[in-house]
Parts: structure tokens; C-alpha cells; sequence
């Protein structure tokens, strides 16, 4: 009976459908998962016959009420969206109750944007800390470098193998979201610090596991997760920047904006970071408006 339906048991249905047909990264079926979950325990129901337009309307209004930020509640939106339309199309439900739901309208926040001369200064910093030959340090620093040069995603970094790197070409292969495979160049910064980390840390580090072909390791030799990434990057970033709490998609930012205000094209920086739309990379175009800004006070005649 339709009637009978676990909420419970529908939304892991409905998880192991977003992570193995639709292919959508560990994070977003986490995240889909906590929101279905928050529905059930706000709302009380158990069943998915027992929530209709009102019943989702009034968990969106609680959200609202507790202090939700706008974007995560237009995320539980679509989260909603998704796993109804995925019920009524496994016959799980009669009808859609997301039919007319209406998402609230998303804010655009600018992203926190270290500069050129902050960056200069960390990278440095990291670079000198590694200078005495400590894997860690010898790490950290090659691990900044290309999160920086190659504008990648911690997920990215995390998931990077040896053999993704090409150092003749100094690029590299990264499975981005959707598992969309893409290829980010990278410098010669970047390649001597790879070259220092592969050649004076990354064995004594390998040697603490029982091997791997990561790029990236943990103190006990195994693939580095995203939340060791985020430790290094917030202890190293956060002196030079003046905040503690930015981690590595501040190196993102930072990487597409520079590329915008060093002349690179708009979709030459989707491409490296890998948006699937247009509208996602042009965010940086608002973030290099103050060069812009500065260019014209110093070239235009009535400035």
C-alpha cells in the first residue's frame, strides 16, 4: 500500500539512487539525506503519504523561523523537489506535493577572496617551513601550491592519484562533481614543490600505511581526507589573511579571481574550474571589479 511507505527507508532508497544513477558526490547525498531527515523530524511524519504542499511549506516557515541561512533552505527545496519527483516516478506516491512549492530567493554572497600579496606571503610561508626537510611540512606546502595553481576543489585534491599528475605538461586530472573528469594546469611553483614532497616526504610517509597510489597522505600513510586539508590550510591561510576560519576553497576563489584580474577570459576559467554553467564562474566578475574600478581612475581622461 502507498499508504505504508517509511519515510526512512524511502529517503535511503532515494540515496542510493543519487549516488548510483544520478552519480552525485558523497557531500550532496549527505547533505539531500540531513534534509529529508530534518523534514521528518520537524514535521513528525513517518510516512510519506502523510506530507502534503502545507506539511513542506511549514517546514521551509520553520527553517525560517530558527535562523536557516537562505541558501540552505532553497538547498531543502530542491532536496524536497528531488526526492518527490524521484517517489512519484517509482510509484512510491501518487501525486508530487512539490509541485507548487516555491524556493526561496537565493542571495548572491561574494566569496572571501584572499589577495595576490596575501598568497605570495602564505605560499612563502610554507615553502620556508619546509625548507628543513619535514614530510608535513614538505606536504602542506605542495598541497597549498596546487590548490592554489590549479583552482581545485578539496574533494579534488583528496581524490588526486599519481598517475593523474603529468609533470612534462604540469597539468592535472581531477574528478570534479557529477564525476566530471576534467584537466587543470598548474606552474613551475607548483611542480618544485610537488617535486620536493614526492621525492623527500611522500616515501617516508607511504612507509607509515600499507600503500596507496594517493597523491595526498595522512600521517599514517594513507589518502589525506578533506578534513586534515582543511586543518593545514586554516592553520597556514589564517595568520596571512586575518581570518582562522577560511579554508581551501579560499584558495579557489582566490585563483579564479586572480586569473580574471590578470586578463584570462571568462570561459577559460570555467573550463579550469570546472562549472557546468557560465552564471557560476561569473560571480569572480564582481569580485574583480575593484581593479576594474582602479584601471579606469588611472587610464580615463575624466576619471
Amino acid at each position: 500500500m502507498l499508504e505504508d511507505m517509511d519515510l526512512h527507508a524511502a529517503t535511503e532508497a532515494f540515496a542510493r539512487y543519487l549516488a548510483d544513477a544520478r552519480r552525485l558526490s558523497a557531500a550532496t547525498v549527505r547533505a539531500y539525506r540531513a534534509d529529508l531527515h530534518d523534514l521528518a523530524v520537524v514535521t513528525g511524519a513517518g510516512e510519506l503519504s502523510l506530507i502534503d504542499l502545507e506539511t513542506l511549506r511549514e517546514w521551509l516557515w520553520t527553517a525560517t523561523k530558527r535562523g536557516d541561512a537562505r541558501s540552505t533552505i532553497a538547498r531543502r527545496t530542491a532536496a524536497a523537489r528531488a526526492f518527490f519527483g524521484w517517489a512519484t516516478e517509482s510509484g512510491l506516491i501518487e501525486v508530487d506535493p512539490t509541485l507548487r512549492l516555491q524556493a526561496p530567493k537565493r542571495g548572491r554572497t561574494l566569496p572571501k577572496v584572499a589577495s595576490a600579496d596575501s598568497m605570495t606571503a602564505v605560499l612563502d610561508a610554507a615553502r620556508e617551513r619546509a625548507a628543513d626537510g619535514d614530510p608535513i611540512a614538505l606536504r602542506d606546502a605542495a598541497m597549498l601550491e596546487l590548490l592554489y595553481a590549479s583552482a581545485l576543489r578539496v574533494s579534488e585534491l583528496c581524490g588526486v592519484d599519481l598517475d593523474d599528475l603529468d609533470d612534462r605538461r604540469c597539468t592535472v586530472r581531477v574528478l570534479g562533481k557529477g564525476s566530471k573528469e576534467r584537466v587543470a594546469p598548474y606552474g613551475m611553483p607548483a611542480q618544485r614543490a610537488l617535486d620536493g614532497y614526492l621525492v623527500r616526504a611522500r616515501p617516508a610517509l607511504v612507509a607509515r600505511g600499507q600503500g596507496t597510489r594517493a597523491l595526498f597522505l595522512g600521517v599514517r600513510g594513507a589518502r589525506i581526507g578533506p578534513r586534515a586539508v582543511y586543518d593545514v590550510v586554516r592553520r597556514l591561510l589564517g595568520p596571512e589573511t586575518g581570518s582562522a576560519a577560511i579554508g581551501p576553497h579560499a584558495l579557489r576563489h582566490s585563483a579564479a579571481t586572480h586569473l580574471l584580474d590578470g586578463g584570462a577570459d571568462l570561459r577559460t576559467v570555467q573550463e579550469m574550474l570546472g562549472h557546468a554553467s557560465l552564471g557560476t564562474t561569473q560571480i569572480y566578475t564582481h569580485v574583480s571589479a575593484e581593479k576594474l574600478t582602479a584601471s579606469y581612475r588611472l587610464a580615463h581622461p575624466r576619471a
